[in-house]
């Protein structure tokens, strides 16, 4: 897609019927749907005579799993980021993608990670049994760490158009992380998603490629690689951070090479390998604590009258969707009862 076809009016009102999607109880959202038509002429000439003001951001901070500072915009711009990603980057980055790399893409996933490392633990125990190791990594601070400079030159060589470019420059620049100008990309920006699954591309290439790393899994920053030699894992990971160095980039310092045998946490589950050659997946300790404090929550909001019951169900179905991929049969039984007593007391009340 090019710089007039982003900018159609027919482009720029599907980019809002997406942005809108379970957002339209908000009362910014209402309003600019009520004079959505106007209101998306004025972003399209705004586009095309570029005089598109610098994007705002507004902060706030999340405490769950751990803090994170979140920076979100306006309902305007995120139209715009909408359209830039679904017609634009989602395109020409995702073809270059290579398979394991399972982040924020259409049919792919933490779920889609976690039965694909799962079956590389199967396809492992099958050829060496349960000898071999496990490297994890992941880099430090990645969203703030991300060089513009080094971005913006990775886009260069699939992006052609000028108008676009300037554009996603204008993007990339609207953000930098404190005290280190012309680095980092805002937590909350959906264009971020993207950009930081392609600023990454090199390393999923240079490990399955050029290493020969059939057992590897990226999901954003965090990655994980199973091979039966040692002293190859370690060459690995040494080689990681010197690539890593050129990119601006450092891995964490709780990076982790054990043996298969130990098990490894990879996206909230903890993974071990039976003598039979069965894969367990046990939800882990912070996550089931985590989860638990967010069904009593909603419980709590549901009881006060916050949120309506269809709500409630949906959070609760969503983590016995999310249980349903681990060792989790007693918590599974739990969450069921309760969604079951909930509908009952609810047809009760009828």
């Amino acid at each position: 897609m090019n710089f007039e076809q982003l900018t159609s009016l027919s482009a720029l009102y599907q980019a809002h019927l997406r942005a809108r999607k379970g957002q339209r109880h908000k009362g910014e959202v209402i309003r600019y749907d009520l004079h959505a038509m106007e209101n998306l002429i004025k972003l399209q000439k705004k586009l095309e005579t570029g005089r598109l003001k610098r994007i705002k951001y507004y902060h706030f901070k999340v405490y769950d799993p751990k803090v994170r500072d979140i920076y979100a915009t306006n309902y305007e711009t995120r139209v715009l980021l909408h359209g830039i990603c679904d017609e634009i980057l989602e395109p020409l980055v995702s073809k270059r993608l290579i398979y394991d790399n399972a982040a924020c893409q259409k049919g792919k996933g933490t779920h889609f990670a976690l039965k694909r490392f799962t079956h590389f633990m199967v396809q492992h125990y099958k050829r060496h049994g349960q000898s071999g190791y496990i490297l994890k990594c992941d880099i430090h601070k990645y969203f703030d760490s991300i060089n513009h400079a080094v971005l913006k030159k990775k886009l260069t060589r699939v992006i052609k158009d000028r108008r676009i470019l300037a554009l996603l420059d204008m993007i990339i620049d609207s953000y930098h992380t404190v005290g280190k100008e012309g680095v980092g990309l805002p937590l909350g920006n959906q264009t971020s998603q993207w950009f930081a699954i392609f600023y990454l591309d090199w390393l999923d290439r240079f490990l399955k490629e050029e290493k020969r790393l059939l057992h590897y899994s990226r999901y954003m920053d965090d990655f994980v690689m199973i091979h039966q030699s040692k002293q190859v894992l370690r060459q690995v990971w040494s080689e990681i951070k010197q690539e890593l160095e050129k990119e601006k980039l450092t891995l964490n310092p709780k990076t982790q090479l054990t043996k298969l045998s130990n098990g490894v946490t990879y996206l909230g589950f903890r993974f071990s390998l039976s003598e039979t050659g069965k894969v367990i997946r046990r939800l882990r300790g912070q996550s089931k604590i985590r989860m638990n404090k967010r069904v009593k929550q909603v419980l709590r909001d549901y009881e006060s009258g916050t949120i309506k019951f269809e709500q409630l169900q949906s959070t609760l179905m969503s983590y016995q969707g999310h249980l349903k991929y681990g060792t989790t049969y007693r918590l599974r039984q739990k969450n069921r009862r309760l969604c079951w007593r909930l509908g009952k007391n609810k047809s009760m009340d009828r």
